[in-house]
């Protein structure tokens, strides 16, 4: 139940900063070169997403990872009942965004 609830809770963090972004599937696919499909697999926590792969979709979000990482701690969290629930923070147009190298 860990990992199927970690990678549902990724997914749902992953579709959120996309959907506040504004931008489509295919836009993020296009940034992170990784198939459309995968990453709609990704989001709906259908399939695990590499080290490799997680650090592409947060440069095309322009998200750094621990940011999401955080978020889906609190969300697991959340879900286990060891957390309030709070929202997804939203990212400030003044935070540094940090890039896998």
């Amino acid at each position: 139940m860990g990992m199927a609830l970690f990678r549902r809770m990724l997914g749902d963090v992953l579709r959120e900063r996309r959907s506040e972004l504004g931008l489509t599937l295919r836009e993020v696919s296009g940034v992170a070169r990784v198939s459309l499909g995968y990453i709609s697999e990704i989001e709906r926590g259908q399939k695990e997403a590499s080290s490799e792969l997680l650090a592409s979709l947060c440069d095309a979000l322009e998200v750094p990872l621990s940011q999401v990482l955080r978020d889906v701690a609190d969300a697991v969290a959340v879900e286990e009942g060891a957390l309030v629930p709070t929202p997804i923070a939203p990212l400030r147009s003044d935070q540094v965004v940090a890039s896998a190298a």
